[in-house]
């Protein structure tokens, strides 16, 4: 946890690493030495830094750290996937969750503390909101997770893909976001490829564009209605920024060289969105944009006054969605048995500055 005015190099991507060594007057190539330390091989020590002198260590202890949030807890649910609760240096908790699968592991990262949105199906927003992360609290999940679960039987990384669909809207964080995310890419860190690192969003269409030019990472978009009447009332900042321009800059983010396709995210709810006239509006909507879809049964909350659709239902929608040619897929609903399931997590925030984005009516919004 931090303490005093040290500086937190965990916060620091490569760009920033190189201007903190020149400006302790060393040489830049310090930066990409200890990147490698700290992201690769998972080193919070300077004494551990072998490669580096020790009056060099020295001086960093003196003046940096790298400090993690502390693990509150550690849940595995029956189906392998992993929780952790993780206490920030002010006393509020996140939650980052890792989902195996047979070819991949996948890390679903927080961005936020609390979300401002108020999503009605999603826990997270109703929590409330307190602040941002850190761009050293965000990368800090994927760092002790990396920890945690060590390496496979062949000596990779058991994380092979990062997801910011944790707690928060990434893109109301884009600064310290897209800091994380350039130290998940660069190779003397953790060595991702663009295409395995997501960021989604419920569509903050000028961040979109802004995106597009800044970090060319793989987009996801909470869509969950086919209409704005609908996608109002379930994601309130459709009010600011409807489907027509939501899509018109996805259009514009996969047209850049190197996207193939936006993902689409659906939840199912039983009697609001799952009927086949929307699956087919659903269709029409996305028919020229290079789309993905993923069909997510809903998880429920306490609080919560929506139910899952039925498997039969969700069936049907994801056929009508093939028949049109739309790539679709259900996803299979993990760690539900540990509130690990997508729209679950909830962390434990003191819930402060709620309103501090406000969505008032079409064209008339603040925030």
């Amino acid at each position: 946890m931090a303490t005093g005015q040290k500086t937190n190099l965990f916060g620091l991507d490569p760009s920033a690493m190189r201007d903190f060594f020149v400006g302790l007057g060393e040489k830049p190539f310090r930066a990409a030495q200890v990147l490698q330390w700290i992201h690769h091989y998972g080193t919070d020590s300077f004494d551990g830094m072998t490669n580096i002198g020790r009056a060099l260590r020295d001086r960093l202890a003196e003046v940096a750290e790298v400090a993690a949030p502390e693990i509150v807890l550690d849940q595995e649910a029956a189906d392998g996937t992993r929780k952790w609760l993780l206490r920030l240096a002010d006393g509020n908790c996140i939650e980052t969750v890792f989902i195996p699968e047979e070819d991949r592991g996948t890390l679903c990262v927080s961005s936020q503390v609390g979300c401002t949105l108020n999503c009605s199906f999603c826990a997270t927003g109703h929590q409330g909101f307190n602040r941002n992360l850190e761009a050293s609290e965000i990368i800090a999940q994927l760092w002790v997770a990396n920890r945690a679960l060590g390496r496979d039987p062949r000596g990779e990384r058991m994380i092979t893909n990062v997801v910011m669909m944790g707690m928060g809207e990434p893109l109301l964080n884009f600064d310290n976001v897209v800091s994380a995310m350039r130290i998940m890419l660069d190779d003397m860190a953790y060595g991702l490829s663009k295409r395995r690192v997501t960021l989604s969003t419920a569509g903050m269409v000028p961040a979109i564009d802004r995106l597009r030019e800044t970090c060319q990472v793989s987009l996801a978009v909470s869509l969950h209605a086919p209409d704005d009447a609908l996608r109002d009332q379930l994601v309130p900042l459709n009010r600011k920024y409807p489907i027509a321009e939501l899509l018109d800059a996805c259009r514009r983010y996969v047209s850049a060289e190197g996207r193939r396709r936006v993902t689409f995210e659906y939840v199912m709810l039983a009697g609001v969105n799952d009927s086949i006239p929307q699956a087919r509006a659903l269709a029409r909507l996305l028919s020229d944009v290079p789309s993905k879809v993923n069909l997510i049964p809903f998880n429920p909350f306490p609080a919560s006054s929506y139910a899952r659709s039925d498997r039969q239902v969700i069936d049907r929608f994801r056929d009508v969605l093939m028949d049109a040619g739309l790539m679709t897929v259900t996803r299979r609903t993990r760690g539900e048995d540990i509130d690990a399931a997508c729209g679950q997590l909830a962390g434990r925030i003191e819930d402060r500055t709620r309103r501090s984005f406000r969505i008032g009516p079409r064209g008339a919004s603040s925030g």
